[in-house]
């Protein structure tokens, strides 16, 4: 079947020989395996024996390891004669030794088995011991070969065998680990240098890790298991029972059409009969594998919202931790580390991991540009920094809130929600719509001790039936499921009952929320406007607007119409709510429109998944016969293939079933191309850039802007002076109008009007070491663009064609460069001295965009 090809090819790049060699060499082990009879030092370090096949030998005996009945024994003569090992990471430095019978070595006692269940006693951390490892279960035991019992391998060490060292021999026959695949052939695509502009798609809010909210006993399943898929997929417990009849929240959420006495199958690995789906709610839609398809298939930069809910914890009934919110979160960002940690461990060793946090936006600039994936760490949970609003009086103070700010902060949180599902003592929420809003309607009654107090929107203030906060109490034709529900959770009473047509939230922005906005608007945070009510949103608005603040962000359409013309208007950054192709394309259409109307130039956007967080997927395309996703094709990039994602029993196909995990994103993006065209493709693929401005000013860094020529002289050219630190020279004078990577350029405009353009060209330590320009008003030495190129050669040596050099007047160890062409001098530059030969000068003048 033809591949489809995308609109704009990607860049080619030549491989020089060393690079070849070593992309070669990993081919051809990774088809072949390692030559049988190869010795540890084909593993250099720890990290490199990942997945890797080895038989382990004795330095103490000299033997190999084998099974023998229920135990292990190092008395193998030959490493044929061993049991050869696959060597799956669990977190860095630490493995499970997979048999080929599918067990593996476990302390047990002072003794070591084969288990089948793979936990702590089979989990080893391998440690270098001269030429060779030690090896240590988390339950403490050593690995070593008991004296004078015929290779018997103890646990312990000490009374029972001297602390063994043991060396990792390449073998083959190993089993294969159970894994999902991502389906995705070749290289995911770079950028060009660190710091140029980069491309990509973007996930403005997700929930990959919230296994532990709402009390740990809602969601079921785990991005990933130190002990692989077949422990990380499990249905929760109360699913279990009696073939998902028992998931009351589950069939409730997802809208089951038996309501909640829905049955389900609820075995996850390996058949996936009926999970995940696009409309399951509580069960893992992010495995890690699944983030791998969707980062490969194009995706740059996910927004990680740590998140909980602890009115709702309260109320439901099973729990497996507490409900406070801060705790729940903590926990989350710890394991986001593991998380990248642990990918770390099956990429090879520390920081070689394509799952990278990062906390600025030159950090994701460069791991972009990388060729990964930038995690930003965010934060959406209802009783915010654990601060309610019972009987309406907030249980937090100023030094309270500013506190825990700020140790979020140092955590790595980089946005935040201030509003989200309830009133909060920072502001007034607005409502879910049908079932949804009536299971946060009920949070809201046991978090503030009463119901949402919506009333008709007021057509002279906020709100005029157009604009109004969603809530919809639209569950008549359930309503004896709705109460079986309540009865269940153990809630009772009279529901509310609101007047029909827009509805409004009377409450706004408190003094304590404007506060808090001021603060994160001091750290350089980005501040998250969705849930906010309408007369919130309003209020936090102007609060951004007097401090023309740009880091503000709707990143997943919980907003309304007026918005996004003042988000774009501040520099913010939009990310619709992705759900179906067919309404995002929609959205799409008139986000164009206001950025037309705003001015904006470019517009970039994300696509908010909201995935685990009680958010449906897209559903599959309906009609979608004429212009279905033709399998395989290219990612939106094109430098990925992809194919139906499949794991275990099950293969999926956008067309048949919608998004139903977190892999299928790129096959989202490419039923959008079938709807829309290239341009939303384009859309999206800048994205990343414009979320990364917005960050950029955020943090203090000018807006892109014509700047002020100035003067040329040997120090610099208007605002760029030689020698100055990239970033520091972005954070003085602004963002650029280009970044080709290894330069900016800006437009600059003389006394006159006239514009052209400036550009600084760094080194490989981020050092300013040219400055140039094409505005006439720049003369040296009696020469300025425009020139006749004759005048330029006068008292100026000729390094290259075009290229003419002569020594900078009143500036020690810097020249003033020519660039002619045609007869005319294109441009003038300043180099730094040891830069003003042909190679480096044709590279940074390249770089500045005049050669």
């Amino acid at each position: 079947m033809p591949v489809r090809r995308p609109s704009r090819p990607p860049r080619r790049r030549r491989l020089g020989a060393a690079t070849l060699a070593t992309l070669l060499s990993g081919v051809l082990v990774a088809a072949l395996g390692a030559p049988a009879g190869a010795t540890a030092a084909d593993a250099p370090d720890r990290y490199a024996l990942v997945h890797g096949c080895y038989v382990v030998r004795s330095a103490q005996t000299g033997q190999f390891v084998r099974r023998v009945g229920g135990g292990y024994r190092a008395d193998a003569a030959t490493a044929a004669a061993g049991t050869p090992f696959r060597m799956q990471a669990t977190a860095l430095g630490r493995y499970v030794l997979y048999g080929p019978d599918r067990a593996a070595p476990e302390q047990a006692g002072q003794g070591v088995r084969p288990a089948t269940v793979l936990g702590g006693a089979s989990d080893w951390a391998v440690r270098p011991d001269g030429d060779g490892f030690q090896l240590q279960a988390l339950t403490g035991g050593q690995l070593a070969v008991q004296p004078d019992a015929k290779g018997a391998l103890s646990a312990t060490g000490g009374a029972v065998g001297t602390p063994g060292r043991f060396s990792f021999v390449a073998a083959d026959g190993c089993a294969t680990f159970p894994e999902a695949d991502v389906n995705a052939t070749g290289t995911p695509a770079r950028g060009v240098a660190p710091d140029a502009e980069v491309r990509g798609l973007m996930d403005s809010h997700n929930h990959p890790i919230n296994f532990n909210f709402i009390g740990g006993r809602v969601h079921c399943g785990r991005t990933w298991s130190a002990y692989g898929i077949e422990q990380a997929l499990v249905d929760c417990p109360d699913h279990q029972l009696a073939n998902g009849n028992a998931a009351v929240l589950e069939n409730f959420l997802s809208d089951a059409p038996t309501g909640p006495l829905g049955a389900h199958d609820p075995v996850g690995w390996p058949t996936f009969k009926d999970w995940p789906r696009w409309n399951s709610l509580t069960h893992e839609g992010a495995y890690w594998k699944w983030i791998e398809r969707a980062w490969r298939g194009g995706l740059r930069v996910m927004v990680v919202d740590l998140v909980d809910n602890g009115a709702l914890c309260r109320i439901y009934p099973f729990k497996g931790n507490d409900c406070r919110e801060l705790h729940t979160l903590l926990q989350q960002a710890r394991w986001a580390r593991e998380l990248e940690g642990y990918i770390d461990a099956q990429s090879g060793g520390p920081g070689k991991g394509w799952f990278r946090i990062v906390t600025s936006p030159d950090q994701a600039r460069r791991v972009i540009n990388d060729g990964k994936l930038a995690i930003v760490l965010g934060m959406e949970n209802s009783e915010v920094l654990d601060c309610a609003l019972p009987g309406g009086r907030s249980t937090c103070t100023e030094e309270q809130v500013m506190k825990r700010l700020d140790d979020m902060y140092a955590l790595g949180v980089r946005s935040a929600f201030p509003v989200h599902k309830f009133d909060n003592p920072f502001g007034g929420t607005t409502g879910d719509g049908g079932l949804t809003g009536l299971l946060t309607n009920v949070g809201n009654l046991v978090s503030t001790g009463s119901f949402l107090k919506l009333q008709k929107c007021d057509p002279h203030g906020h709100g005029d039936g157009h604009v109004h906060d969603r809530y919809d109490l639209d569950v008549v034709p359930r309503l004896d499921i709705v109460t079986q529900l309540l009865t269940t959770l153990g809630v009772h009473g009279v529901l509310p009952v609101y007047p029909s047509g827009g509805l409004c939230n009377p409450r706004g922005l408190s003094d304590l929320g404007r506060k808090l906005i001021e603060r994160m608007m001091d750290k350089g945070m980005m501040v998250e406007v969705d849930h906010m009510s309408v007369k919130t949103r309003d209020e936090a608005l102007k609060v951004i607007e007097g401090r023309r603040y740009a880091g503000v962000i709707s990143s997943h359409s919980w907003s309304d119409e007026t918005s996004p013309a003042r988000i774009l208007r501040l520099g913010g950054f939009i990310g619709p709510y992705a759900g179906a192709s067919t309404s995002f394309a929609a959205e799409w259409k008139t986000l164009r429109k206001v950025a037309a109307e705003v001015g904006l130039p470019r517009l970039g956007i994300g696509f908010g998944a909201d995935i685990n967080g009680f958010g449906a997927q897209g559903p599959r395309r309906e009609k979608n016969s004429a212009n279905p996703v033709r399998y395989p094709f290219r990612s939106a990039d094109g430098a990925v293939v992809l194919d139906r994602n499949h794991a275990g029993q099950r293969t999926w196909d956008i067309n048949r079933e919608g998004v139903a995990h977190y892999g299928l994103y790129p096959d989202w993006v490419e039923d959008l191309r079938q709807i829309a065209g290239d341009p939303i493709v384009d859309d999206l693929m800048h994205g990343p850039e414009a979320y990364l401005r917005t960050w950029e000013r955020a943090t203090g860094v000018p807006a892109e802007r014509c700047q002020d020529a100035g003067r040329l002289t040997g120090a610099g050219v208007g605002p760029l002076r030689m020698g100055e630190e990239r970033l520091a020279l972005l954070r003085r004078v602004g963002q650029p109008a280009e970044r080709p990577g290894g330069a900016y350029r800006y437009c600059a405009k003389d006394a006159r009007g006239r514009e052209g353009r400036i550009a600084a060209a760094f080194d490989d330590q981020g050092r300013t070491v040219a400055v140039s320009s094409t505005l006439a008003a720049h003369r040296v030495s009696g020469v300025r663009p425009g020139s006749r190129a004759a005048v330029a050669a006068r008292g100026a040596r000729r390094v290259a064609n075009g290229l003419w050099v002569r020594r900078a007047p009143a500036a020690g160890g810097r020249r003033v460069v020519f660039v002619t062409r045609r007869g005319k001098v294109r441009a003038v530059a300043v180099v730094r001295a040891d830069h003003a030969k042909a190679a480096r000068l044709r590279t940074v003048l390249r770089r500045a965009g005049v050669r």
